[in-house]
C-alpha cells in the first residue's frame, strides 16, 4: 500500500488524469469508483480523513463501509 508521501508524490509529477475529485465523501467516492471502473485515470483529493466527513442524512448509513471501497 502506498503511503501519503507517495500519493502526494504522484500528484505533484504533472500526470494528467481524466478526472480529479475533490472530496471523499459518499458521492465523491462513487463517483471516482465508477470513473475508474470505466478504465479513466482518476484522482480523489480530501482534505483530511477519507470519509470522515460525510454527514448527510443519505449516507449516513453507508458511512462506515466507505472507507473500505
Amino acid at each position: 500500500m502506498k503511503s501519503r508521501q507517495d500519493h502526494l508524490k504522484k500528484l505533484k509529477s504533472g500526470e494528467q488524469y481524466d478526472i480529479v475529485i475533490i472530496g471523499g465523501g459518499a458521492n465523491g467516492a462513487g463517483v471516482v469508483l465508477d470513473a475508474a471502473s470505466r478504465g479513466l485515470n482518476c484522482a480523489i483529493i480530501d482534505s483530511y480523513d477519507f470519509a470522515s466527513g460525510t454527514s448527510s442524512k443519505s449516507t449516513k448509513m453507508a458511512h462506515g463501509g466507505i472507507r473500505y471501497f
